[in-house]
């Protein structure tokens, strides 16, 4: 997990969250064999508790890897309920294919290969929970396509909010508070952005949880 959040306090969470099932204990150690960073049982216990939240029927995510967080949303959902996955790399997404059928979990999933912010302006709406986790620098992009299709009360999930391998904390802090930073590197400037965004936007309030690498919740309050 990120260095940011110490080891005891992702412990707790694990062990006091939703606790995983022995597909999800697969992945993740697949995630680890492969360096491939999942968000982890710590941040998954609280995407499949915001989805009942909001009584989630449809969730719709941007990068979905091998299928990880949205196996995580899939199991809260009802059984009319719909994730849609979206991941450029095919073996990636025949991978979820594969977790999800041993999860009897395809009923409630769409998979789609391809750019994840072509797909959100195809698909129709709405949305109750999205999950923005594709390229750094295009969340401000993926959120301006999916927007208007978020339902209300519904909520815009980002993750690496606070740090991953190309977006630094410090820096992120920063050019939130206003700052100028003039070395800041396009996968950290973008988080910032999205940041400055939905901040601004009248219809969405937005907190942040720091487990794994952080993780903002913006809900639709009009």
């Amino acid at each position: 997990m990120s260095e940011l959040v110490a080891d005891d306090i992702t412990d707790f969470a694990c062990a006091v969250g939703p606790q995983p099932d022995e597909v999800l204990t697969e992945m993740d150690e697949y995630g680890e064999e492969i360096g491939f960073p999942t968000v982890g049982p710590a941040v998954g216990g609280w995407l499949a508790t915001l989805a009942r939240l909001v009584d989630a029927e449809r969730v719709f995510e941007f990068g979905s890897g091998f299928g990880y967080s949205a196996y995580w949303f899939a199991r809260a959902l009802p059984p009319t309920g719909e994730v849609v996955l979206t991941e450029i790399d095919a073996d990636e997404l025949d991978r979820a294919r594969e977790y999800f059928d041993r999860g009897d979990l395809t009923d409630r999933a769409s998979f789609e290969h391809g750019d994840a912010i072509d797909f959100a302006r195809d698909y129709e709406g709405p949305f109750d929970v999205v999950l923005i986790d594709n390229e750094k620098d295009r969340y401000e992009e993926a959120f301006d396509a999916i927007r208007e299709k978020v339902a209300p009360g519904g909520v815009v999930i980002a993750d690496n909010a606070m740090t991953s391998t190309s977006v630094d904390f410090e820096t992120v802090l920063e050019l939130v508070e206003g700052e100028t930073v003039a070395d800041a590197n396009e996968s950290t400037r973008g988080v910032a952005a999205y940041l400055a965004r939905v901040r601004a936007d009248p219809d969405f309030e937005t907190a942040a949880i720091p487990l794994g690498e952080g993780i903002t919740v913006s809900h639709r309050t009009e």
